[in-house]
């Protein structure tokens, strides 16, 4: 993992955007993360929007041998219109741990939980029967995707929204 900006929390106000949720197992998930990406792509060149950016993977609720509740998005200008597929929602404000990251989620996601337990910084998550529900959780790419297809090379921005 190449770390590119260090953990630290932030304060990030409410942005609206467009997404497609799935449930899916962990195993395949960034598959589905790369058909997902594809599918919102081109639904938004068939809606002739194109002032977005940037796209992220949201996790909701995370279960590593089960089913994972994630949503592929992209941030717009202000709320817009969807469909039964892709569905307007808001990344909420708050205080968020965060850190950039490029190549090696898994490594990024320990590294910063690691840094949060050591600051005793607590996430804003609940355990439900499903797994660990976020409120909010999310890989905004600084990288377009649709121009970058070598994920290693992708610059990542890693935010966790946390208590307080």
């Amino acid at each position: 993992m190449d770390l590119l900006e260090p953990p630290r929390v932030v304060e990030r106000p409410q942005r609206d955007y467009l997404g497609i949720r799935v449930v899916t197992p962990f195993r395949g998930m960034l598959s589905t993360r790369n058909e997902l990406i594809s599918e919102l792509s081109a639904w938004l060149l068939r809606q002739n929007i194109d002032d977005v950016g940037p796209f992220f993977l949201r996790l909701h609720v995370i279960d590593m041998s089960g089913p994972m509740d994630l949503e592929v998005g992209v941030v717009t200008p202000g709320p817009l219109a969807g469909d039964a597929r892709v569905r307007p929602a808001v990344l909420p404000a708050g205080r968020y741990a965060t850190l950039t990251y490029r190549n090696h989620s898994l490594r990024a996601n320990r590294a910063l939980i690691e840094w949060a337990a050591a600051q005793d910084i607590a996430f804003d998550r609940s355990d439900v029967a499903e797994g660990d529900l976020f409120a909010c959780r999310y890989e905004a790419f600084r990288t377009d995707p649709r121009t970058e297809p070598r994920k290693t090379k992708w610059e990542v921005e890693l935010n966790i929204r946390i208590v307080g």
